[in-house]
């Protein structure tokens, strides 16, 4: 019988994704084994004519990792839905926006001025910039064209599974595809569609070994600015730790580290917006009720759009900023 196939896409996103696959140690072995990996250009040396050339639908499975942010990633989004049975939104990037999607924050045009004209570190006097396309000799070259809009996987082709992260833990990758291998080779059902795999519906906290006290705060501190209480909540400690906002999964790493949560998981199961959901958490350990102080401890909270919506700016109600 011919072995179920597998592709992995790297789009608007760093790669950790890729490499967290690989981190999955001796188990990369049983999935190279069980699958016939069609696709997985970080890995291997495959082409987008390829991936054109497989029949529609003939990928069984598709881990597609990074935001969508050009028309490269756009058009390869919706190849790899044309061409795949399951398509998964594979860590933040892709289920949430992540990292690239801090880009909302401002425009595509400031960017490319920035990097192109007027950073420090760039030197071009000419002010010269990438074109979408260019005139050779030997024919014309093309470039992908910069959206000023970081999308999310969901936001631009039909999703059928979510593994967030990021990026996500290489125990629950293992876990998910070990389960989808079983499915495959057993004739399973699959789990619902829309399902988040590699996650829990609760809130990172729930898993978090740390006691809560219900202490309330009058300021906010960095991590490097106190002793920590190595037994007791960072957000009592006065530490922004999106805990109370964070889907669990990742086993509570960076808690148990001593490193406020970040976010990575993206919102827990019926929470519409990670944001709102971490500022009310906020205000429910603030210690004051004069206005003014309150808005003097909420200002000591640096960058609250980038703290609060690290991970899911795209994906939230915000969305993006406004011109």
């Amino acid at each position: 019988m011919a072995k179920p196939k597998l592709a992995l896409y790297w789009a608007a996103s760093c790669g950790g994704c890729d490499i967290a696959v690989l981190d999955t140690e001796l188990k990369i072995l049983d999935i190279a084994d069980f699958f016939d990996i069609v696709f997985w250009p970080c890995a291997m040396d495959f082409k987008y004519d390829d991936v054109r050339a497989i029949p529609d639908g003939d990928i069984t499975l598709t881990l597609f990792n990074g935001a969508i942010r050009s028309s490269e990633n756009y058009e390869m989004a919706k190849l790899l839905r044309k061409k795949s049975t399951l398509l998964c939104a594979f860590g933040s990037c892709a289920s949430d926006g992540c990292i690239p999607g801090l880009a909302n924050l401002t425009s595509a045009e400031a960017i490319q001025r920035y990097v192109y004209e007027d950073s420090p570190s760039t030197v071009n006097p000419e002010k010269v910039r990438p074109q979408t396309e260019w005139h050779v000799p030997a024919g014309t070259l093309r470039l992908p064209h910069l959206w000023n809009t970081v999308r999310t996987l969901p936001q631009v082709v039909d999703v059928d599974y979510v593994i967030p992260g990021c990026p996500p833990q290489p125990d629950r990758i293992n876990e998910v595809l070990t389960a989808v291998m079983d499915i495959l080779r057993n004739g399973s059902p699959l789990p619902p569609k829309g399902s988040v795999l590699g996650a829990d519906v609760r809130a990172c906290c729930e898993e978090c070994p740390r006691k809560r006290d219900v202490k309330k705060l009058r300021k906010f501190v960095r991590p490097h600015e106190i002793v920590q209480d190595q037994g007791v909540c960072l957000l009592e400690q006065g530490m922004i730790c999106m805990g109370p906002a964070t889907r669990a999964g990742c086993g509570a790493k960076c808690v148990q580290a001593g490193v406020p949560c970040r976010g990575c998981y993206g919102p827990p199961a019926n929470v519409r917006d990670q944001g709102a959901k971490m500022a009310s958490a906020i205000a429910g350990v603030i210690d004051s009720d004069d206005p003014a102080e309150i808005e003097a401890l909420i200002d000591s909270i640096p960058d609250p759009i980038g703290t609060f919506y690290r991970f899911t700016l795209p994906s939230s109600t915000l969305r993006r900023r406004q011109p």
